[in-house]
């Protein structure tokens, strides 16, 4: 684990793998920090160089003050992978993840060579929503929103099981302030037409039941890069990298294979 100092934000970050493998670089949701992965990368082929990351107001990286862009959040993707000599990248994104993959990859070509946009959307809600729940952790703490959360995040039948509970409790554990300032970030975004420009490799990832960002969203977005991949994900929510770790690092490593990544 290691700072990255941005200047106006210090980054969490850590490399696992290979340091002259193919990268890539995983970027995750709202109210998580870089341990969203654990499980996945267990289940990833060898000889990868595997780049995770806390976005700003998450884990271990500083909280500057909000509210956030979006353009801020790509920004600070696009140093730390500088920093890291990054180019020709593999890049997951899982909802405001997937945001800053969308934008990363419109902005930089060259770091960036194919997607993987899991959960997520060009455009996720709408401003009055995000503000909602702004008002709401603003008035009564992230723990206000956290189980509506934790049933759109997971299935009904991993709900029941006591490792949702650790979920909750790292939601719960952010920042109120980075995650407001996220919120934010999500609220301003609309990449409807910049995605739509992309003619990058892609594969796009749903969970039949999540309920943040639904299939037919999800599919939405995908179609609007010719040439995407769709997988949907079956008994699983909206983090489906938590729910089936095997069977997501499956869908990852197939894709990696075709498009020559590996």
């Amino acid at each position: 684990m290691q700072i990255a100092d941005l200047g106006d934000v210090q980054i969490h970050y850590r490399v696992d793998g290979d340091p002259d493998g193919p990268t890539v670089v995983f970027a995750n949701s709202l109210g998580t920090d870089m341990r969203l992965w654990d499980a996945v990368l267990h289940h990833l082929p060898a000889g990868l160089r595997i780049i995770r990351y806390d976005k700003r107001g998450h884990g271990l990286s500083s909280c500057p003050a909000g509210p956030y862009s979006m353009g801020a959040l790509v920004r600070d993707t696009e140093s730390l992978l500088d920093l890291l000599n990054v180019r020709d990248c593999v890049f997951v994104g899982l909802s405001i993840g997937g945001l800053i993959a969308q934008g990363l990859a419109v902005k930089r070509m060259d770091q960036v060579r194919a997607l993987v946009l899991s959960n997520t959307a060009a455009k996720i809600g709408t401003p009055a929503m995000w503000q909602d729940r702004i008002d709401a952790i603003r008035k009564d703490g992230i723990e206000a929103l956290a189980d509506a959360t934790m049933e759109r995040w997971f299935s009904r039948a991993f709900r029941a099981t006591p490792d949702m509970l650790l979920w909750r409790n790292m939601m719960e554990r952010q920042p109120a302030e980075g995650y407001i300032g996220c919120c934010a970030a999500i609220s301003g975004t609309d990449f409807y037409t910049p995605t739509s420009g992309l003619r990058l490799l892609t594969l796009g990832i749903a969970g039949s039941e999540d309920g943040s960002t639904p299939p037919d969203l999800v599919r939405e977005t995908i179609e609007l890069i010719p040439g995407s991949k769709f997988e949907l994900m079956r008994r699983a929510g909206h983090l489906p990298c938590v729910e089936q770790p095997e069977e997501y690092a499956n869908l990852l490593h197939r894709f990696l294979a075709d498009i020559g990544h590996i």
